[in-house]
């Protein structure tokens, strides 16, 4: 029964992560986690995964409809992915399967990295219901290029350790400091969050890491279905009502998992 919910959940998180042009790995790792009882590292590996590959599928649409911004989109993609990379790399195998242990606390490497997930959570949750104001239509001449990529390694840190594509961060970068329309946005978002995610994946391969291709390649199967549906759909939703919904929906999640690890 949890196999088929953890399919079903697949499906709406490719409708998100092609609607929102992010947001489902912050969905991803839960689902994984919670309803199919997956480690959070493997949880957070498969995550990037399905992230990269149904951004990718997706890019492809908006490539052909001429939405995305291919030079923003390496400017942030570049420090990101090499970050990322390396977080996934040298960095998480690293890190102790007990990080804090004393008389009256133990904190284990799973348990700190859900926690720091809900903190992601919660800063997504945030930046969704309070929204964003979009800046036009109009591309603009002048970009922030320095702050753009600033910003890009700090999307490479969070992805690199809690699996996540960094579409929460990447969008308001590109609205505010590049000033580019919430479409261009969305769409450039998505190019950047597969490069992301596909070099982080990437940087996961490693002895102790066993990945079911059977489980993993259904599971993103019916992710790729939610992305190639939602297209149908996709220029006739609200942005305003479904990103807020789906803020609310985050917050949500992000409680359950800080009582899920801190008090069950």
């Amino acid at each position: 029964m949890e196999i088929i919910i953890g399919y079903i959940l697949a499906f709406i998180i490719g409708i998100i992560i092609n609607l929102l042009g992010g947001g489902g790995s912050i969905l991803t790792v839960p689902v994984l986690v919670y309803v199919l009882k997956i480690n959070p590292h493997e949880a957070t590996s498969y995550s990037l995964f399905l992230v990269g590959v149904s951004s990718l599928i997706a890019s492809v649409d908006n490539a052909l409809k001429k939405t995305i911004l291919y030079k923003q989109a390496l400017i942030f993609a570049f420090p990101a992915f090499l970050v990322t990379y390396a977080m996934r790399k040298y960095v998480i195998p690293l890190l102790p399967d007990v990080l804090i242990v004393n008389d009256y606390f133990v904190l284990s490497k799973s348990t700190g990295i859900m926690l720091f997930f809900s903190i992601v959570m919660l800063l997504t949750s945030i930046t969704s219901i309070r929204g964003r104001r979009d800046p036009g239509n109009e591309v603009p001449d002048d970009f922030n290029y320095p702050l753009i990529f600033i910003q890009g390694i700090i999307v490479g840190l969070i992805t690199g350790f809690v699996g996540a594509g960094g579409g929460f961060l990447i969008i308001p970068a590109m609205v505010f400091l590049a000033k580019i329309p919430m479409k261009n946005a969305i769409s450039t978002s998505l190019l950047v969050i597969a490069i992301n995610a596909t070099f982080g994946f990437i940087g996961d391969f490693n002895d102790s890491l066993i990945i079911d291709w059977n489980f993993l390649l259904t599971y993103v199967g019916f992710a790729i279905a939610g992305v190639l549906f939602s297209g149908i759909f996709k220029d006739k939703i609200s942005n305003t009502l479904l990103r807020k919904s789906f803020g609310y929906l985050i917050l949500i999640l992000a409680i359950l998992v800080i009582y899920m690890e801190l008090f069950r």
